[in-house]
């Protein structure tokens, strides 16, 4: 059995390209404020790349003996459920249904993907898919929030004191406005000094009556800090 020994110089190359192809993944969410950014890429893809190689070529000592049977691709694929412990901590829970890094972690899983393509020589697939995951980190945001962005709804988060302003009151401003909840959760502090209000409106509701009731909040007594995504 004849065995194969990657040359120094072709292992170079495909470290290189991969740290080039996970920079260019890596640049766009460090300039989005990604958690994980240009470095965190680059290593991601580097790494799997780097074990793409040994798991192919590493072994080509022992291969082919009598007693040994290696499977080369059991290492590479270690890389896409190791991968999942780093995509885990860059999603940030903020608040309840406020969850941000879902991107950012499907993005390291795909870089990872791309770092093995690379370390088995698959160079022009790799490339296809650094253009098209650019394609869709860059291009298809816009495309996004033009035609999907009222099918999310539109919140507001109220903090505020409870011994000075009540739900009720809260209410009779939502009812002014005609604006309908869809989804309402209440966060009530031990000291009632700063309970929190989260309000998910109906994806109908006018973003001009969102704006009507916030202005009128403003001049409630009690009401200690806005924020409302429209």
């Amino acid at each position: 059995m004849l065995n194969y020994t990657l040359p120094n110089q072709e292992i170079a190359i495909r470290l290189l390209v991969a740290a080039v192809f996970g920079g260019l993944v890596g640049w766009d969410r460090q300039r989005k404020e990604g958690v994980a950014g240009l470095r965190t890429h680059m290593l991601v893809c580097v790494g799997s790349s780097l074990i793409m190689i040994v798991s192919a070529f590493g072994f080509n000592d022992i291969m082919g003996k009598p007693s040994i049977v290696l499977d080369p691709s059991r290492m590479a694929a270690q890389v896409i459920s190791g991968i999942g412990f780093l995509g885990a901590g860059t999603i940030l829970f903020l608040r309840p249904q406020v969850i941000t890094g879902l991107t950012t972690a499907a993005g390291l899983w795909a870089v990872a993907g791309i770092g093995l393509a690379i370390g088995g020589g698959l160079y022009f697939p790799a490339f296809i898919a650094t253009l098209i995951i650019l394609i869709i980190l860059a291009l298809l945001k816009p495309f996004e929030k033009r035609f999907f962005k009222s099918t999310r709804g539109k919140t507001m988060v109220l903090s505020y004191n409870s011994k000075l302003v009540s739900l009720a009151q809260i209410e009779s401003i939502f009812t002014k406005y005609e604006l309908v909840a869809s989804e309402i959760f209440i966060h009530t502090n031990k000291n009632h000094t700063s309970d929190e209000l989260k309000i998910t409106f109906d994806y109908n509701s006018a973003p001009s009556k969102i704006l009507s009731a916030l202005d009128e909040f403003k001049t409630i007594e009690g009401i200690q800090e806005i924020n409302s995504h429209i």
